[in-house]
């Protein structure tokens, strides 16, 4: 299998439309950049937090911020590799390849979270945790649901991801013109942010190819998943732009963490450069270049507090912790650049199963970044404690909702689950119904379930806060 870029950027969308303006001279990638930036799925993230749930403050990173980063990083990459593969004089890629490439990376990078639920990757533990321990207890038409649904709609729900329902809010949930077709993306840039280009059957952390760690899309996308995959090439394996696009989002959270977490004093200057310089990250590597790689960093650390002494900032140290994610982001750009340029033909063979980082000399410099932001930011008792509340508020939101969606037209409906039905959205409604007409138990009860998922990891983090508020005292 060889891919190549004549047929992985396909311009392809599943409502094809032409357009009537003939001074339109933007490129079908530049229509969906704008296409995004106007849309009110892409304006929610500015209420999502991307570490710290129901935070108040108006440094941290929301999702908004943290996209509009790994937008900016991956357009980055995409411009420094194409490039290099362009003086390489690499067949088949040229201006025009490096040009639709930086625009895809670009949209990728805006829409890559908008799948994700509130309060962070909590949110998404939080869904997977009520489905585990609740689906016993569900039932559709006096039917239990495990017994109606397949083995890989139930593992849709037990194994959810950010990452698929992404590409559902994209394909389908969206409403741009119609029911159906979400925000109408070309299908290169609905590739690309397919990270895992398997099913929840398919999962396999142990594989040693990084495409098999998480599911990549719901049972209820697999045809549009195909057609995509099919239309680009990729079929069986990741496709090319996915690797820089990781990479992006590894680079943006991985250093912003860092510095948020000294931004709220939970990790000091003195501490961070002696977890930096501690025998645990260096007995992590392999070779000399990551030995290198792991000592440079912390004398960079060093030489911007110096920098920020000599300048007389204040706040010093706070300002050296800020300079050098900066400067760490720059080294971690290059070294990405780096790995796929040399592991260009494994990637475009659809051979290459690592992540670029880890294929590169900034790998333990890598995982100490995510470590460190682990223990000290992750584990701090404040997050922890907020991370209760949003348990709280998650738990009864599903089991509101999917109670009410299970029960709601059929003998078993309550009297004020029409009220709560009223308050979700009313095109996840249609779609929900769309999908199900003439459909079997199985499908009904599986897209009543898609529902619930989608209502709830639609809302902002303020949302859910007022209706948990709202729903708290309703006796169900």
């Amino acid at each position: 299998m060889q891919m190549n870029w004549d047929k992985l950027l396909c311009s392809r969308r599943s409502r094809e439309f032409v357009s009537s303006n003939a001074e339109d001279v933007r490129s079908e990638f530049r229509k969906d950049y704008h296409r995004i930036i106007g849309s009110p799925s892409f304006r929610r993230l500015q209420d999502k937090t991307q570490v710290y749930p129901l935070n108040r403050g108006d440094f941290v990173r929301t999702r908004l911020t943290h996209s509009l980063e790994v937008s900016s990083f991956a357009g980055s990459l995409g411009d420094t590799v194409f490039r290099r593969l362009i003086r390489e004089n690499v067949p088949g890629v040229d201006h025009t390849v490096r040009e639709s490439c930086c625009d895809i990376l670009e949209c990728a990078g805006l829409v890559h979270d908008i799948g994700n639920p509130p309060f962070g990757h909590f949110g998404e533990f939080t869904i997977r945790q009520w489905f585990k321990e609740n689906f016993p207890k569900l039932y559709f038409k006096e039917q239990p649901v495990t017994e109606l649904l397949t083995e890989q709609m139930m593992g849709d729900f037990l194994n959810l991801e950010g990452n698929a329902q992404a590409l559902r809010v994209l394909t389908k949930l969206h409403v741009l013109i119609d029911l159906g077709n979400g925000m109408n993306l070309t299908y290169a840039l609905l590739n690309t942010i397919i990270k895992y280009p398997v099913s929840s059957l398919e999962i396999d952390k142990n594989s040693g190819n990084v495409k098999d760690k998480k599911m990549g899309y719901f049972t209820a996308e697999q045809p549009i998943f195909e057609d995509i995959t099919g239309c680009t090439g990729a079929v069986g394996c990741r496709y090319p732009l996915t690797f820089l696009l990781e990479s992006a989002d590894d680079i943006a959270y991985k250093t912003a963490d860092i510095e948020d977490a000294a931004i709220k004093k939970l990790i000091s200057f003195t501490e961070l450069l002696a977890e930096i310089e501690s025998p645990d990250f260096l007995n992590k590597c392999e070779n000399e270049e990551e030995r290198k790689a792991l000592k440079r960093a912390a004398d960079d650390l060093r030489h911007c507090l110096d920098s920020a002494q000599k300048r007389g900032l204040p706040l010093t140290e706070k300002k050296a912790v800020q300079r050098w994610t900066v400067n760490m982001q720059s080294a971690l750009i290059y070294a990405a650049s780096d790995a796929f340029v040399n592991n260009y033909e494994a990637i475009m063979a659809g051979q290459f199963k690592k992540e670029l980082l880890a294929a590169s000399p900034m790998r333990v410099v890598s995982e100490a970044l995510s470590d460190i932001a682990y223990r000290y930011a992750f584990q701090s008792p404040g997050l922890l404690k907020t991370e209760l509340s949003a348990d709280a508020m998650m738990n009864l939101l599903l089991e509101k909702i999917t109670g009410t969606a299970l029960r709601f037209g059929t003998k078993q409906q309550r009297m004020t689950d029409a009220n709560l039905m009223s308050l979700l959205s009313e095109s996840f409604r249609g779609i929900c119904r769309k999908c199900s007409e003439g459909k079997s138990d199985a499908e009904q009860a599986y897209n009543r379930l898609l529902l619930v998922t989608d209502c709830v990891c639609s809302m902002t983090d303020g949302y859910a806060r007022e209706l948990f508020g709202d729903l708290s005292g309703i006796d169900s």
